[in-house]
């Protein structure tokens, strides 16, 4: 029982993603970091910092800024365009990042 315990704490600790599967997990992995790549070479390496990409269960968020309304489509299409991806939620603004 003991065991189990400190099982389920690590598990906890380590921010296991429950709702995915492992192969699930490996795909998000894959679907943002393809995504990011796809970003510097189209639209740019300074967009990159500037725009947060969150993937589960295939469904991506966009946040953070870009400079302008073509930006912001540009950034939604590329996302839409990366293989197993289900759905693209854009929460991305169009005006200067914050700091600049």
């Amino acid at each position: 029982m003991k065991a189990l315990a400190s099982l389920a704490l690590a598990c906890a600790l380590v921010g296991c993603r429950t709702n995915e599967t492992p192969r699930a997990q490996v795909d998000d992995l894959e679907i943002t970091a393809n995504i990011k790549s796809k970003l510097a070479s189209d639209v740019g390496l300074s967009t990159v910092p500037d725009v947060s990409v969150n993937s589960t269960n295939g469904v991506v968020t966009l946040s953070g800024s870009v400079e302008n309304a073509d930006a912001k489509s540009k950034v939604e299409a590329i996302a839409r365009n990366v293989p197993k991806v289900v759905r693209v939620v854009d929460n991305l603004q169009v005006g200067p990042a914050p700091g600049r």
